[in-house]
């Protein structure tokens, strides 16, 4: 055996990551040959520990950590292809290396095959393939435990990263719910502003109170009949309360008497409307898409209407749907007539309309919705409501409908929370007016 100088083996990273000298356990039942060992692998900057049995090296390395174990083949009692087996079964990260003679191959390819041994060397050794096998060894126990430290590292980042995730899409969520909820309250606001606007207008003529919320109200019904998004039937509604804006600043009194009573000069200001409502209304970003909806509201299907003589599919839907149902409203409140027509008699007025006022598909729709037993089955399948006198009204009850006084003025919108406040304020106002209210309270849930 001669001697060779080989650089020092490293230390080899344990799995916490501090730098440790590597421990080799050597095996032998001849004290002669384990100093041989020490003497090759002294230089080797290794913390080198020694057993004459395979018992007592177990014995060892049940007390402290090895990295790699150096077994003779031959040795009484327990040999080195049963020890590394051993090592294997209980210790399968530490290097297992066999030394072996000529004589014993058979039992060197049973050690392989059951103890897995990393390699195994030839006596008498070379004393640089020795060095350089532990070197070897050791190196690809470094990587394996660098391998585990990056797994297990990786891992912990992957679940670090989940609840993360998880947290993340736990805020996202109740942001998501906090700004629908906010969008739904800035919706039902900017509708009850719009409901309250057109009211004002109404107050002028005690004939037309309530009108923009009847034909807001029709028109979006017609719209959802025929199909349409919410949205565009939320359009239709919002023009509808504001179709009749134009006439905020027309004379009083073009609002007490029937349109065909009109001179030449009312008539020609009663059919700028459209237009005046339009510019009104120009500067809100919010209202673009009505404009076309208002501006045309008195169109005709047969080109005969107002302010721009359109005619058929170039009258946009939703004006076609407005002109129906402002239609229907005027003729009951007497504003086309001179004598107030019943809800059967507009019905029959309007039939008369079909394809040269009115649009026939939507004159269809409106009658087929409008027949008295469809208004009752839709009435049947509305959201449980309550009809309550104001004495039984409580804070946080929520309406069913609007609130509209006996003249037919609007005085609070549907979906409104009731406080104890406003109640005391509705139960003053009944007791000024000498009249009673209808108060609608959607119904609570049971439980």
């Amino acid at each position: 055996m001669s001697a060779v100088q080989e650089p020092p083996i490293r230390t080899v990273p344990a799995p916490g990551g501090s730098a440790l000298l590597s421990t080799v356990l050597c095996v032998d039942d001849e004290p002669n040959i384990l100093s041989a060992l020490k003497r090759v692998l002294r230089g080797a900057d290794l913390c080198v520990l020694t057993a004459q049995s395979g018992a007592q090296a177990l014995t060892m390395l049940e007390e402290m950590p090895v990295d790699l174990v150096i077994s003779d083949m031959r040795m009484p009692g327990m040999d080195g292809a049963q020890l590394l087996e051993r090592v294997h079964g209980g210790w399968p990260q530490i290097v297992r290396i066999l030394l072996t003679g000529h004589a014993d191959m058979p039992s060197t390819v049973a050690a392989i095959n059951r103890g897995q041994i990393f390699r195994y060397l030839q006596k008498p050794w070379n004393e640089a393939e020795l060095v350089s096998a532990v070197r070897q060894g050791l190196e690809r126990l470094a990587l394996q435990r660098e391998t585990l430290r990056l797994e297990t590292l990786t891992r912990q980042q992957n679940e670090q990263l989940q609840a993360v995730n998880a947290e993340l899409e736990t805020r996202v969520r109740a942001r998501t719910a906090d700004l629908k909820d906010a969008h739904e309250k800035v919706k039902r606001n900017y509708l009850k502003s719009i409901k309250v606007f057109s009211n004002l207008l109404e107050l002028r003529g005690g004939g037309l109170a309530g009108h923009g919320r009847r034909v807001a109200e029709t028109a979006r019904d017609i719209s959802r009949a025929m199909g349409q998004t919410e949205d565009e039937a939320l359009q239709v509604f919002v023009a509808g309360l504001l179709h009749d804006v134009g006439l905020i600043g027309a004379a009083d009194k073009l609002f007490g008497k029937p349109v065909p009573r009109y001179t030449p000069d009312e008539q020609a200001l009663y059919r700028e409307h459209p237009v005046q409502a339009e510019q009104s209304l120009l500067a809100l970003d919010d209202m673009a898409p009505l404009l076309p909806i208002i501006r045309a509201h008195h169109e005709r299907f047969d080109g005969q209407g107002f302010p721009d003589k359109l005619a058929g599919a170039a009258i946009p839907l939703a004006a076609r749907i407005l002109a129906v149902a402002d239609a229907f409203d005027d003729l009951q409140n007497g504003h086309l007539s001179a004598q107030p027509a019943t809800r059967q008699e507009a019905r029959t007025l309007l039939r008369h309309g079909r394809g040269s006022q009115f649009d026939p598909e939507v004159l269809d729709v409106f009658l087929h919705i409008t027949e008295p037993e469809k208004v009752t089955a839709k009435v049947a399948k509305g959201p449980a409501t309550l009809l309550l006198p104001t004495e039984a009204l409580e804070s946080d009850m929520v309406l069913a409908r609007d609130l509209v006084s006996a003249s037919g003025v609007l005085m609070l919108t549907n979906g409104h929370r009731l406080t104890a406040s406003l109640i005391k304020r509705i139960r003053e106002f009944e007791i000024r007016e000498g009249s009673k209210l209808e108060v609608h309270i959607q119904a609570r849930a049971a439980g």
